[in-house]
């Protein structure tokens, strides 16, 4: 990776793989034909995805004409959202979570804006919903719900197989954000009922810039991007073959790997729990146990969250201040005040996440800069806390 020092930013994006980029190399540098075109280089391009469908079917336990190639997460997020919505124009309201990713909240903004009713479910300490308020917030005309698998910021996974089947008894379809999910827990469309799911090609070791939905046989969805009708008309534009593959083949690896490495993860995330808990007034989010096994996402009294990345990549390790996606912008993350976390605490807010290639040095190393990193700004705060 380019960069200096130790990487603990994978909830952010992860390496490419080697063996990812090996399956890439042959359609980056040969002439690529346009899967839609008719000559044998087109047909190479089309069999080479439905090759890269197949695999991704099976990492989630679905049938390769169930997904659909997308950008990324923020674009399956999107045709999930709007285009269930939209699918079913006699029906004018939407069950959304506060915890959910920006590519989910603001979609139903959009709707709002569009005259829906929206029904904002709360959420415990931990950032979990409680089924029983899903089912509570259905109606006769609730278009679709959408609860995330796992948080993206604080890793709270989410009681979704409970949530699909309230939805699948009343009928309402349920969109499920996996980003974060996907090749760290067993995401089971065959046994759980929702209706559809985003996955991102590069939280997987893929490359960044391609996506999937998954959309169960039966369901409707309208397309938002319009165009030549490929990926079955829902999602118009030549397709990205090179991405396409490498998504495939991370999708493959992940599935033969998940066990291995959710162990080596769950081993180093607690390591750095237990090292950074000795720290007075650092305070863990999240759920303690229902929680992504890479995941550790602290708020540290006195100390503001945007002084204490920049010191600790000085200091050679690269953390999160929250969702990547939302943190250019100098506001109190929605997810933690949704939890009921003050905004001047939500301000404190960094996110730790480790993947396959960290090791427990990189880990005992990163516990002793955080440690000299949290000292020395509260050192120089004009207001010490804690």
């Amino acid at each position: 990776m380019q960069g200096n020092g130790v990487y603990l930013d994978y909830a952010a994006t992860s390496p490419l793989d080697g063996r990812v980029l090996q399956a890439m190399l042959p359609y980056l540098r040969e002439p690529a034909g346009n899967p839609s075109s008719l000559h044998s280089f087109g047909a190479s391009a089309s069999e080479a995805i439905e090759e890269a469908r197949g695999k991704v079917a099976a990492m989630i336990g679905a049938s390769p004409e169930e997904v659909i190639f997308t950008s990324g997460g923020t674009e399956s997020d999107n045709l999930g959202v709007l285009g269930l919505a939209r699918a079913n124009p006699e029906k004018r309201h939407v069950v959304v979570s506060p915890v959910e990713h920006a590519a989910v909240r603001e979609c139903v903004a959009s709707l709002e804006h569009e005259g829906y009713e929206i029904s904002r479910l709360a959420v415990d300490g931990h950032g979990r919903v409680d089924p029983g308020d899903v089912e509570s917030a259905l109606r006769p005309d609730t278009a679709l719900v959408a609860v995330m698998w796992a948080n993206n910021e604080v890793g709270t996974v989410e009681p979704v197989e409970e949530i699909a089947q309230v939805c699948a008894e009343r009928g309402v379809p349920l969109h499920v954000d996996a980003v974060q999910a996907a090749g760290r827990l067993p995401v089971d469309t065959g046994r759980v009922p929702l209706s559809t799911l985003a996955l991102s090609s590069h939280k997987l070791y893929g490359p960044q810039g391609t996506g999937a939905l998954y959309v169960r046989e039966g369901v409707r969805l309208a397309p938002v991007v319009h165009g030549g009708g490929q990926e079955r008309g829902l999602r118009s534009g030549t397709e990205n073959v090179a991405g396409i593959v490498g998504l495939g083949e991370a999708a493959r690896i992940a599935g033969l790997e998940r066990e291995q490495r959710v162990r080596h993860e769950r081993e180093l995330r607690d390591l750095l729990i237990a090292g950074v808990g000795e720290i007075p007034g650092v305070h863990l989010r999240g759920h303690p146990e229902e929680r992504l096994p890479n995941n550790v996402h602290l708020t540290v009294e006195g100390v503001e969250s945007e002084s204490l990345v920049l010191m600790l990549d000085a200091l050679g390790y690269a953390v999160g201040r929250g969702s990547a996606c939302a943190s250019s912008g100098h506001k109190a993350s929605p997810v933690l005040l949704a939890m009921g976390i003050d905004e001047g605490e939500a301000f404190s807010a960094i996110r730790i996440t480790v993947g396959k290639d960290t090791s427990r040095e990189d880990v005992d190393g990163f516990v002793e800069a955080f440690r000299e990193a949290v000292g020395r700004l509260r050192d120089l705060s004009p207001v010490r806390q804690g």
